[in-house]
């Protein structure tokens, strides 16, 4: 049974990626280390650890922390490593970037040089592997026509993006400097269930069923590429399995949308279902002030990691986005522990944080 480490794993993209991992019922034990910060939720994961005894277990700690590190690669014998730890939203970087720096940069550092240290003393491997996820942002923005490819220079526009293209070099030169086996990958907007209500979709979800304004920034004609996230942990693992090392593959949805476009549409299904008058969700819709460096389009080419390695999304994008709409419908009781906080203070109980 291979050991796997994975960071961050009880945020909305790792906490899939696990659950989605125990479904395939891959021959590997989980080991999530995660800080548990505002959108690390243990209830993303709820009951893994009774369900599966042997193949699950969860770390409470710092990816800066460099004695625990060292503690959990030596003594646990790891044998590869999935990066999902990040501060992840735009509008929080704006307002704190030193934060995104702390975690994004030198928590990545921290990472990388410590699972150096173990793969050179100890885990010198073929198969072991070190998949840092990151994000499309760090290749700024597009004009009407045209792609993202593994090619495409790198040209943050935000703190946030910033942060990811530091990491992503950091990733990169461990690879050509220390020889550390490294595989990267750069996603579109990930939507899906456990998605803490910062991000576009679940805002609006949640803002409709509390009849609340549904903010747009801007015109809306902001354009995102936008990938279901099982459809983004089934490419993780392909190129987890099978990335060459030093490679890094682009992970898109191939599913182009307005911001405005798909407001529109949430409200649609939610009236429906529902059960409310036809165009009565939209009337909440308000349009406000932009955000500053705010990239006009994104769109990833995901040719390389479809011709290479054989993944392409199944999940198309409005049926996925009902699934989506659903799942937020039927787990109220999640919903409200995210809005009320109460999941903070079991962490504060338990972690003493």
């Amino acid at each position: 049974m291979k050991k796997i480490l994975i960071t961050g794993g009880a945020g909305f993209i790792g906490s899939n990626f696990i659950n989605n991992v125990f479904k395939t019922d891959l021959n590997w034990k989980i080991i999530n280390l995660d800080i548990l910060t505002y959108a690390g939720n243990p209830a993303n994961l709820d009951n893994l650890a009774h369900r599966f005894l042997d193949k699950y277990e969860f770390v409470h700690g710092d990816i800066r922390d460099r004695p625990l590190l060292e503690k959990l690669f030596f003594e646990k014998k790891i044998d590869g490593v999935i990066h999902f730890a990040a501060e992840s939203h735009v509008d929080r970087s704006i307002d704190s970037p030193h934060e995104f720096v702390k975690t994004n940069v030198e928590g990545t550092v921290s990472l990388i040089d410590v699972c150096t240290k173990y793969y050179k003393s100890f885990k010198k491997s073929s198969e072991f592997r070190f998949l840092h996820v990151s994000t499309d942002e760090v290749y700024g923005s597009l004009g009407t026509h045209g792609y993202f490819t593994e090619n495409t220079p790198y040209d943050p526009s935000s703190p946030y993006s910033a942060s990811k293209a530091a990491s992503d070099h950091f990733v990169r030169a461990y690879f050509r400097t220390y020889g550390l086996p490294v595989v990267i990958t750069n996603c579109s907007n990930n939507y899906g269930p456990y998605q803490f209500p910062e991000k576009l979709i679940p805002l609006i979800i949640l803002n409709i069923m509390e009849q609340k304004t549904l903010p747009v920034y801007g015109d809306g004609k902001n354009i995102r590429d936008w990938l279901y996230v099982t459809d983004h942990c089934n490419a993780l693992i392909k190129v987890f399995k099978k990335g060459v090392p030093g490679e890094t593959y682009n992970i898109g949805g191939n599913s182009e949308q307005k911001n405005i476009e798909i407001v529109n549409l949430i409200c649609k299904i939610m009236d429906r279902l529902e059960g409310r008058k036809h165009g009565s969700s939209q009337k909440l819709i308000k349009f406000v002030a932009d955000r500053p460096g705010h990239d006009r389009r994104y769109a990833i080419d995901s040719t390389k990691i479809k011709t290479e390695l054989g993944w392409k999304p199944e999940y198309e994008f409005e049926d996925a986005l009902e699934k989506t709409v659903i799942w937020y419908l039927e787990n109220k009781k999640w919903v409200k522990s995210v809005k009320t906080g109460t999941y903070l203070e079991w962490i504060k109980k338990n972690y003493n944080r």
